[in-house]
């Protein structure tokens, strides 16, 4: 009996230890545990040196990529990238005008509806005189006409992909080219076909570019600060701080409206006159909250702030938005943090096999005119004021989830054009030591060598040097 009895105890016994075990598990941040049991990277490729993209300084990426995957991850990023280039045009071949041709034509700027007719601008032909002239046109996309052509002998292919025009008396002959339309004859929003015209031994080419009409997305920007801008923010683990962050704001600006994505574990309700407060699951990350924020915008621009900024008394808003109206192809104005302006440019050098790509600390490219201590550059600091509208286009990278600033950039080089300047500034509150906060925004080598391989296939990047 008493072995019956010791054998129920020691069943007893796993019973609670598996129960305690379970139970510690669900009292740890879930988020923490995903990161913890996600971050796992064996049996990774070791590069043989042959990447000729990548220098000694570089990190070469394919390091950072399952060696058992590598073949069919780069063949998969092969096709992803070819789909790439059909959808953006990104290998587009460069047309030059031949110098001294008889034939006139739109050498660029050409753009057309998809299936719908347009008059093709500038065809003529100057030429001494003869007998006879004769011009042919040719597309592959589309086809010709001569609209309202009442002399039918000298049109040939009148709807057709290849037109031929041909008189006796060279008056004629322009009057037909001035007006000869294209269709096209498939539906794509964002392609474009060649016209190849010529005349004897002279044939030049022109590009038709089809693209479907964009409906413009334009914000009324008001009278005043209030309307035009909004404050967004990210905050996580540190209400103290956030707390100080809007005390600071409503001493200046007391109706502006702020927007907060909270992805704490433990939400408090921040309570405040137009103070919007978006609560997420826990520990989401950086950029899934800035995607969340910018998409409850509704003014003109926003201004990011980290959640530990304080604004001075020289932290002007007024001064970004006088910056961006004077510059309508501005899309993000950067400023300086506690008097430090950083900023960098990128250097991106592009290969059919995988880009490269650099970072440099303190270069910019050109100053803006008219506004001293103002720079184009690519990357700037977490405080500056941006268009919506661009940078939605653009968006953050939800996989980002601890460190995530260059990324952005990154995903926006050659779509958003950014200016650093040094007399907006805004302060930092002092860092305190915060263990669990450290925890999650401290990037480990397991998470950067997940970053390194998501570079990989997302941006087509073989190698980065930040």
């Amino acid at each position: 009996m008493k072995y019956k009895y010791r054998y129920i105890l020691i069943l007893l016994c796993i019973i609670i230890l598996g129960i305690f075990v379970r139970l510690r598990g669900l009292l740890r941040p879930s988020s923490h545990l995903h990161m913890q049991s996600s971050c796992v990277l064996r049996n990774m490729y070791v590069p043989s040196g042959n990447n000729l993209l990548c220098d000694k300084n570089q990190t070469d990426l394919r390091q950072f990529l399952p060696s058992d995957q590598l073949d069919a991850i780069i063949k998969s990023r092969a096709k992803e990238y070819k789909e790439h280039q059909l959808r953006m045009k990104t290998n587009t071949d460069i047309l030059i005008a031949p110098a001294n041709s008889p034939l006139q034509y739109p050498v660029r700027g050409f753009s057309v509806a998809p299936l719908q007719k347009s008059l093709i601008p500038g065809l003529a032909l100057y030429t001494q005189k003869r007998d006879i002239y004769k011009v042919s046109l040719s597309v592959e996309k589309g086809v010709l006409s001569v609209d309202g052509a009442v002399y039918r002998k000298q049109v040939n292919g009148q709807g057709e992909r290849k037109l031929t025009i041909s008189s006796s008396w060279l008056k004629q002959v322009n009057d037909l080219l001035s007006r000869v339309t294209y269709t096209s004859t498939i539906y794509h929003i964002r392609t474009s076909d060649l016209v190849y015209f010529s005349f004897k031994d002279s044939e030049v080419v022109f590009p038709v570019i089809i693209r479907r009409p964009t409906v413009p997305v334009l914000f009324n920007p008001g009278n005043d600060i209030n309307s035009q801008v909004t404050i967004t923010t990210k905050t996580f683990l540190r209400y103290n701080k956030l707390k100080v962050l809007i005390k600071s704001i409503r001493k200046v600006y007391p109706k502006i409206k702020i927007i907060i994505a909270d992805d704490n574990p433990n939400p408090e309700n921040l309570s405040g006159d137009n103070i919007e407060q978006y609560i997420m699951p826990p520990a989401q990350g950086w950029f899934a909250g800035r995607n969340l924020a910018v998409s409850q915008v509704t003014t003109k621009y926003f201004l990011w702030v980290d959640d530990d900024f304080v604004f001075l008394d020289e932290t002007r808003i007024e001064r970004f938005v006088e910056i961006m109206e004077a510059n309508p192809e501005l899309d993000v104005v950067g400023g300086a943090v506690s008097g430090e302006q950083y900023y960098f440019s990128l250097e991106y050098i592009e290969d059919d096999e995988g880009g490269c790509l650099r970072r440099f600390q303190g270069r910019h490219h050109k100053p803006l005119p008219g506004f001293e201590g103002c720079f184009f550059v690519d990357v700037i600091v977490n405080f500056f004021l941006a268009r919506t509208d661009a940078v939605r286009r653009v968006g953050f990278d939800p996989f980002l989830k601890r460190v995530g600033h260059t990324e952005f950039f990154i995903d926006g080089l050659g779509k958003l054009l950014v200016v650093s300047c040094k007399d907006l500034s805004i302060g930092h509150q002092i860092h305190d030591a915060h263990k669990e906060y450290d925890v999650y925004r401290n990037e480990g080598e397991c998470e950067k060598n997940k970053k390194y391989a998501h570079h990989f296939y997302k941006n087509y990047l073989n190698c980065i040097e930040y």
